[in-house]
């Protein structure tokens, strides 16, 4: 078993080769596009779970994931020539939500931001509004 450190390097290394793998040579139009987010690699390398996302997002997840499992031996093999390891990890492929999660936080901040900001000029109003009435009685 390798410790936490080769893990980890074993880890960026299939992430970094996948990544150029994806890129230049797999012709399949169903991975147009997809990126790798995280990979992570079992304790005894008998399995890689590859994490992916794309920027045309959750709608083709299905179409992206097949395109991915059929080219596996395919993407196995490059990584094999490149990744030195006794034995290659076999792939898992996994659609990867986080990126979708993000941008839904993120508007959704958005949304409390403005909120807010409206809700403070309204009672900055609202204040000077006060202000000018007790300004008119006093005169």
């Amino acid at each position: 078993m390798p410790s936490n450190i080769r893990l980890k390097r074993i880890q960026e290394q299939i992430q970094k080769v996948l990544t150029e793998i994806l890129e230049t040579r797999v012709n399949d139009p169903r991975v147009d596009g997809v990126y790798i987010t995280d990979v992570t690699v079992d304790r005894e390398l008998d399995y890689a779970n590859i994490y992916v996302s794309s920027l045309a997002g959750e709608v083709q997840a299905d179409e992206i994931l097949e395109g991915l499992r059929n080219a596996s031996g395919f993407i196995r093999y490059n990584l094999s020539q490149e990744v030195k390891l006794r034995v290659m990890p076999q792939l898992r492929f996994y659609w990867d939500e986080t990126p979708e999660r993000a941008d839904r936080i993120e508007s959704l901040l958005d949304e409390i931001r403005e909120e807010r900001e409206s809700r403070m000029d309204h009672e900055e109003v609202l204040e000077q509004e006060k202000t000018e009435e007790i300004d008119g009685e006093g005169n």
